[in-house]
Formats: structure tokens, C-alpha cells, sequence
């Protein structure tokens, strides 16, 4: 029979909740940055003066280490104590925010983001397995989950309305200000408040699987983002995409014969952890990618403040944000199989129906649909997540929320390269009938398409053609919005493919009540997944 298990240290109910608590605080320090510096990649470009290339490797620094490391710190939770993981996790994101707060120049911008995203890998797959483990009884830990993922849409949300306030009055580099206080309390409190645990046994670290993991992850990424900024027959970029498919094939081989595998094979024997990484990796290559070409779009098209803009993006995270909690009690009554599926479709319908926006749209008739893509995120996010980590056993939640959210980052990752290749390609050809229809000679169409072609998007933006200026960038904004409605289809089909995905391999969880033992603990927990029956145990006090 597969079955799962629950904890055989009962946890108390003061400590489950400051786990939440500090799990919350947690996965708020790691996505902070996310929103918070992407809202303000435009002050950082005019105060260092950086190239659009440099401009965008201030959020790869970040995004990379995180989805290359979050495996290996899943690992590291598991054997050397989640606690300890966590608390190292907000110590790198307090120093990352530091070293980028006193950045003179962007190459030190680079590295205060990839400390910090490095101390996001730490925190999100501990976060989820320090639930996990306060938590076992899987129906319960959905309200647990509900709340973790609230605090990560607030973070989302809150992110960038932080960022417009702190640029309408202040310069770039205080967005840096809060992550470090805010880090530095929660490691106080959870050295007192949080109980620790790790993997039962005498589990080893997978060396060779965490060095090919990280390799192709890295390889991966930085092939994607590189072909979308140059090209994707550039020998540099194939090197890496062909570096990243060795990789894949040798980390395949490497855990199939590990006798401690950093990413266990065999849970892929479960559909639904199947199921919930690839919807995870799917719909977040396309939402993220989403929102990468609307910031744009409020930005080129519209011109608004980060602040204006800002309260437009919330306007996505804030329904999931107030849903997160309803949602995660909600789970134990509806099957995840209607759920997730149901989400990505009310999101898919939400992408489709922006691509009626033109270059003028007013905040009203963007926030009805905005507001509709939130509310179908909110029936993903939490659901995916309880999901992936109910759906192996009890000793694997750590792995199960580091793969997942391995999935997810790469995903996440490859969403603003991809789309963003796509959205530049379609714009650039769009432009030249624009031009024409703006009435343009053929001097000026030519010369502004060579300057599209070699430059890109933005060096038209900069262009001075004096009285033909305003109706060259009326064409561009065009355009733009030419390549951002490709997206948006984009964007929804992944949504749908997404969604067929849940429907295909999606199940209803049997769950039953835990049996209490003589001695006063949980009995093992039959659960539909892959596994030996085997308790979590708390770590040992240093």
C-alpha cells in the first residue's frame, strides 16, 4: 500500500504557531525583492547609467542562485536541520539588501541580489517543510499553506507599491532598506520560537546531483535570458543550452543511482506531484512573463510613475491576497482536480479578454481584468502548493517543496526571456506599417526600423526627430501593444495547457483521520502517494 505518514513528535500548539509565523516572515523576505527591484529598474538604469543588457541581469543575479540553489537547500534543511537553513536564509537576504543599499555601481548590485537570492532558495523550500512538520495531519496543513502563500502575494503586492513610494521621495537604493530590519528580528525570534527538525535516518548530501543540478539549472537560464537579449545562434548561448541538456541527461543518471538522491525519482510516480510541477513550471513561464511585458506596457506605452504603475499591478495580487486564507480551507472540500484547473481557466479567460487593450486603456477597464486573473491565481497558487507536498510522503515534504519550487522558478525564470523575445520580435516587425500609417515618409520609416533592428524597442523611445517625434513613438506604442497582445495569447495558452495538465493527472486525496497510539502519537496516515512509511523527527538541540 503507499502510504504516508505523520510526525511521531506531536508539535506544540504555541510552536505550530510561531512556525507559521516565522514561515510567513519567511517567504515575505524572499519574495520581497522580486516586485521591489523590478519596479525599479528604471531609477537604477538612470542613476548607474547601466545598458539595457546590464539593466537586466539585476534581476537574473537574483532569480539564478535561487532557481539553481533551492534544491541543494532542500537537501541541507533535510540534514542539517531545517532551522538552521532558514535562520541562514535570512541572513543572506539581510546581507544581500545591505551590500546592493550601498552599491556605487551595478556589478555590486549583481552580487547584493545573488546573495539575497540565495537566501531565497534557503527560505522557500524550508518555509513549506517547517509547516509540514508542525503541521502533518495533510487536511489541516491546507489552512497552514493558505496562509504561507497570502504572505507571499503580500510581498508581491506590497512589493512594488514600496518601491513607488520610496522613488516618488527618495533614491533607488533605500527599496533595499526594509528586507534587512525585517530579517534581522525574524532570525531573533525563531532562535527562541522555532522548533527544528530534518529527514529521519542517516541521510547523506547527493554531491554530484546538487553540482548537475545547478549546472543545468544555470545553464538554463542563462542560455534563455542570453538568447533573448542577443540571439539564440550565438555560440555563447548555444554552448549554454547544449551545456544544460548534457546536464539534464547526467542529473537523470546521477539520482537514478544515488542511494540519497537530492531530487527522489520515484515521486514522479505520483501523479499529483507530477501533476503540480509541471503546472507550476508551465503557468509560471507564462504569467511571469505576463507581467514582465504589462510593466512594460504601463512604462513605454502609458508612462506612468512606478508609483501609478504599481497601483495597477496590485490589483493582481491582491485578490489572491485576500482569498489565500478562504482558499486553503477550502481544500479539504473540493478536490484539487476541479480547483487548479478551474483557477488556470478563469486566469486564461482573464489574459484573453486584456487583449482588447489599446494604447489608451483607462485604469477602469484594466482592473476588472486584472482583478479576474487574480482571482483565478488565487484557486492555483495555494492548492498547487498543498498539493505537491501532501501528495509524497511525510519525510519528502522538504524535497517535494524544494522541487516544486524549482519547477516554479525556472518557470518564472524563463517567462520575461521568452516572451520578451516574442514581444520585441512582434513589435519590431509590426512597426514599420505603423510608421506608414502614421503617415511617414519612406526615409523615416527606414531609418527608425534600422534603429529598432540594431538597438531595440527602447533606443526608438530615445530617438529625436523633432516634429515627426510624436508620431514615430504613437507608432511604437502601437506596436508595442501589437506584441504585448501576443503575449497575452501566449500567456493564456500556457494556462490552458496548464489546466489540461491538473485535469489529466489531478486526483482526489484520500485522507483519514489520524489513529492515536497507546504511547499518546499519530499512527501512520494512509495517503494516496509513493513511499515507505517513515516519521519525520525533530532535530537535535546544539
Amino acid at each position: 500500500m503507499n502510504v504516508n505518514v505523520t510526525s511521531t513528535v506531536k508539535v506544540p500548539q504555541e510552536r505550530r504557531a510561531a512556525t507559521l509565523v516565522m514561515a510567513c516572515l519567511g517567504v515575505f523576505v524572499a519574495y520581497l525583492p522580486v516586485t521591489t527591484v523590478s519596479a525599479s529598474l528604471p531609477a537604477i538604469q538612470r542613476a548607474l547609467g547601466t545598458s539595457t543588457s546590464q539593466l537586466s541581469w539585476v534581476s537574473d543575479a537574483f532569480v539564478l542562485p535561487m532557481a539553481a540553489l533551492i534544491l541543494t537547500a532542500g537537501v541541507f534543511g533535510d540534514v542539517h536541520g531545517r532551522k538552521k537553513v532558514f535562520q541562514a536564509g535570512l541572513a543572506f537576504s539581510a546581507l544581500g539588501a545591505l551590500i546592493a543599499l550601498c552599491a556605487q555601481s551595478v556589478e555590486v548590485v549583481w552580487v547584493g541580489q545573488a546573495f539575497a537570492g540565495l537566501g531565497a532558495a534557503a527560505l522557500l523550500p524550508t518555509t513549506l517543510a517547517l509547516i509540514s512538520h508542525a503541521v502533518p495531519d495533510p487536511r489541516e496543513r491546507g489552512k497552514f499553506i493558505g496562509l504561507w502563500a497570502t504572505a507571499l502575494m503580500s510581498a508581491l503586492a506590497i512589493g512594488s507599491l514600496i518601491a513607488g513610494l520610496i522613488l516618488e521621495h527618495f533614491a533607488w537604493r533605500w527599496i533595499y532598506l526594509l528586507p534587512i530590519p525585517v530579517s534581522l528580528l525574524a532570525m531573533a525570534f525563531a532562535a527562541k520560537l522555532l522548533t527544528d527538525s530534518r529527514a529521519p535516518g542517516t541521510r547523506r548530501l547527493d554531491w554530484p546531483g546538487q553540482a548537475t543540478a545547478a549546472l543545468t539549472i544555470t545553464a538554463l537560464v542563462y542560455g534563455i535570458i542570453e538568447g533573448g537579449v542577443t540571439s539564440f545562434t550565438d555560440p555563447k548561448v548555444m554552448v549554454a543550452l547544449s551545456t544544460a541538456a548534457v546536464g539534464a541527461v547526467a542529473f537523470v543518471i546521477v539520482e537514478r543511482r544515488s542511494a540519497d538522491p537530492m531530487l527522489d525519482l520515484t515521486l514522479f510516480r505520483s501523479p499529483a506531484f507530477t501533476a503540480t510541477t509541471l503546472i507550476a513550471m508551465i503557468s509560471f513561464l507564462g504569467l511571469i512573463g505576463f507581467f514582465f511585458a504589462l510593466s512594460l506596457y504601463f512604462g513605454i506605452v502609458q508612462q506612468l510613475s512606478t508609483l501609478e504603475a504599481a497601483y495597477r499591478l496590485v490589483m493582481v495580487s491582491m485578490v489572491p491576497l485576500l482569498l489565500g486564507a478562504p482558499v486553503g480551507r477550502l481544500m479539504h472540500r473540493v478536490s484539487p482536480r476541479l480547483l487548479i484547473p478551474g483557477g488556470l481557466v478563469i486566469s486564461a479567460a482573464a489574459l484573453l479578454s486584456l487583449t482588447s487593450i489599446g494604447t489608451d486603456t483607462s485604469f477602469g477597464s484594466l482592473a476588472w481584468r486584472l482583478a479576474l486573473l487574480g482571482f483565478g491565481l488565487s484557486f492555483v497558487i495555494t492548492p498547487m502548493t498543498a498539493t505537491a507536498v501532501s501528495s509524497v510522503p511525510f519525510h519528502q515534504a522538504g524535497m517535494a517543496a524544494a522541487g516544486n519550487n524549482a519547477f516554479r522558478q525556472v518557470g518564472g525564470a524563463l517567462g520575461p526571456a521568452v516572451l520578451g523575445t516574442l514581444l520585441t520580435s512582434r513589435a519590431i516587425d509590426a512597426l514599420p506599417d505603423h510608421l506608414r500609417d502614421a503617415g511617414l515618409t519612406g526615409a523615416t520609416v527606414r531609418h527608425v526600423t534600422a534603429v529598432a533592428d540594431s538597438g531595440g524597442l527602447s533606443a526608438v523611445g530615445g530617438l529625436d526627430l523633432g516634429a515627426d517625434t510624436p508620431r514615430v513613438m504613437a507608432a511604437l506604442s502601437e506596436a508595442f501593444v501589437d506584441g504585448l497582445r501576443l503575449c497575452l495569447i501566449v500567456s493564456a495558452v500556457l494556462a490552458l495547457l496548464a489546466a489540461a495538465v491538473g485535469a489529466a493527472l489531478l486526483r482526489r486525496q484520500q485522507h483519514t483521520t489520524p489513529r492515536v497510539t497507546a504511547q499518546g502519537t499519530p499512527a501512520p496516515v494512509p495517503h494516496a502517494t509513493t513511499g515507505a512509511a517513515t516519521p519525520d523527527v525533530p532535530a537535535a538541540r546544539p
